[in-house]
């Protein structure tokens, strides 16, 4: 359901949500709040996205060392697909999502399925599978090269209030359109 906190009335629930109470199940002094250096929509996924919380404990107890916490985030995230794989102390000057110097974007289409059916099991969600036969990769290639470089990107931005103090412009340092099989595709070709 996105990366971002969802207000308590909402169907959906974002990533942020279940971080933060899994923090809380850590007996914190005082409530957490994730810091999340990228968000996603919907349906978007995110690998190695960073962030960062406070953690106050009780007077009297030790901070958490990074396994501590990494073990005890996850034990409350189990029964949801999202995992803590490191953590680390940071200064109190370093912001995830401020901090960040880059970010990639992985986006996969499955290309051959008349219908959502046929998208293997261990694809599903993880991909897009447009309509249509194939595509001109050495088009596409050629249309990508005018994306990279630093352009104001304002058209494909929201019109969220928060946007309107972030600048649209970006850097685009490396773009690959690349054909390739899927995740598992060598363990269902026999």
């Amino acid at each position: 359901s996105g990366v971002m906190e969802t207000k308590s009335d909402q169907a959906l629930v974002g990533v942020q949500n279940y971080l933060e109470e899994a923090a809380q199940k850590l007996k914190p002094s005082v409530p957490i709040k994730f810091h999340i250096s990228s968000r996603t929509d919907t349906g978007v996924h995110a690998l190695a996205n960073a962030a960062h919380l406070d953690v106050q404990r009780a007077p009297g107890k030790a901070p958490f060392t990074a396994q501590q916490l990494v073990q005890g985030l996850n034990r409350h995230l189990r029964p949801e697909p999202i995992r803590i794989l490191s953590a680390q102390r940071v200064p109190s000057t370093f912001h995830a999502r401020f901090c960040a110097l880059s970010r990639t974007y992985i986006y996969r289409l499955l290309l051959g399925c008349a219908h959502h059916s046929q998208i293997p099991v261990f694809e599903r969600d993880l991909c897009w599978a447009p309509a249509g036969g194939p595509l001109d990769i050495p088009a596409m290639r050629e249309a990508a090269k005018s994306l990279l470089g630093t352009h104001d990107f304002s058209t494909f931005r929201s019109l969220s209030p928060e946007s309107a103090f972030q600048s649209p412009v970006r850097t685009l340092l490396q773009l690959e359109i690349q054909p390739a099989p899927g995740f598992l595709s060598h363990h269902y070709q026999h």
